[in-house]
């Protein structure tokens, strides 16, 4: 398995008001960031207006369903964080 399937980069979704999303909350599901049916612990999300999501897609995030970078290893400095969201060459 290669880098980029074990630790995918987080998704950029838009979101509109009207639409129910169910989003994973406990990483176990294969279709990341969404929620397998009949999962109790999945997050139903609702959205009041139109805006855009960085959800985790490979299930390390302590702030599931979001992203907060931990598929990438730690960086000091603005400039190393955003390179972590980027493919490596």
């Amino acid at each position: 398995m290669s880098d980029s399937e074990e630790n995918p980069l987080p998704e950029v979704r838009q979101v509109s008001p009207g639409e129910t999303y169910l989003l994973c909350r406990c990483g176990r599901s294969p279709t990341l960031p969404d929620c397998s049916p009949g999962c109790v612990d999945g997050l139903h999300l609702q959205p009041v207006r139109e805006q855009f999501l960085l959800l985790c897609r490979c299930g390390l995030s302590r702030r599931l369903p979001y992203c907060d970078g931990s598929h990438s290893p730690p960086a000091e400095g603005f400039k190393a964080r955003w390179r972590r969201f980027a493919r490596g060459d």
